[in-house]
């Protein structure tokens, strides 16, 4: 099991010899989903993928943060925050995945 980071290659890789387009359809297809996942975040949209997961913009206020070296407080300022919350099933199969095998 690889347990690296997956990339965009990889997701096209896997199109490809999946469904079996031709790696460069693959590749297209894979910048083409990620480009519709980014513009609807960048639109303030957020993003659901059934049986996945859901990417969520949260709205942070200002706030006080505290340096941990120098403790000396520093104002945060407001900003927006991706947030990915997966589904109940993309849970569920994590779990059962790091299960030990009998």
């Amino acid at each position: 099991m690889n347990t690296g980071t997956v990339t965009r290659a990889d997701l096209a890789e896997a199109v490809y010899s999946e469904i079996g387009l031709s790696r460069s359809d693959s590749a297209e297809l894979v910048e083409s989903v990620i480009g519709h996942i980014s513009g609807a975040l960048l639109k303030g949209e957020n993003v659901k993928l059934a049986g996945f997961g859901t990417f969520l913009l949260r709205e942070k206020n200002e706030r006080i943060g505290r340096n941990p070296k120098t403790g000396v407080e520093v104002a945060i300022t407001p900003r927006r925050v991706l947030v990915f919350k997966p589904s109940q099933v993309l849970r569920e199969r994590v779990d059962s995945s790091l299960s030990p095998k009998r």
